[in-house]
C-alpha cells in the first residue's frame, strides 16, 4: 500500500500523522531498507518497474526472513512496554 492510498482509506489518523506512525517495528526496518536499496538502484539507472520488482522481491524475503527474528520480537516487546 502506497502512502497515498493510506492517507485516503485514513483520513482521521492522517490528520495526526502518516503511515510510519500507525505500522509495526518490523514493516519500518524492512521500508528503511528498501528506501535504502531504491537509492541505490536509482543511482544505478534501473528503470522504475524494474525497481518495483525487485523491491517487492526483497520486500517478500525480508518479511520472510525477519518475521520470526528474536531481536526484533525483543525490540517490539520493548517498544510496546514504552507505549504503555
Amino acid at each position: 500500500m502506497t502512502a497515498k492510498e493510506w492517507k485516503n482509506k485514513n483520513p482521521k489518523l492522517a490528520k495526526e500523522g502518516n503511515i510510519r506512525d500507525y505500522t509495526d517495528l518490523l514493516h519500518l526496518v524492512i521500508l528503511n531498507n528498501l528506501e535504502n536499496t531504491n537509492a541505490g538502484y536509482i543511482e544505478e539507472k534501473i528503470p522504475q518497474s524494474e525497481r518495483l520488482v525487485r523491491l517487492n522481491h526483497s520486500a517478500r524475503r525480508q518479511m520472510e526472513i525477519l518475521k520470526n527474528n528474536k531481536n526484533i520480537k525483543e525490540l517490539e516487546q520493548l517498544q510496546k512496554q514504552i507505549k504503555d
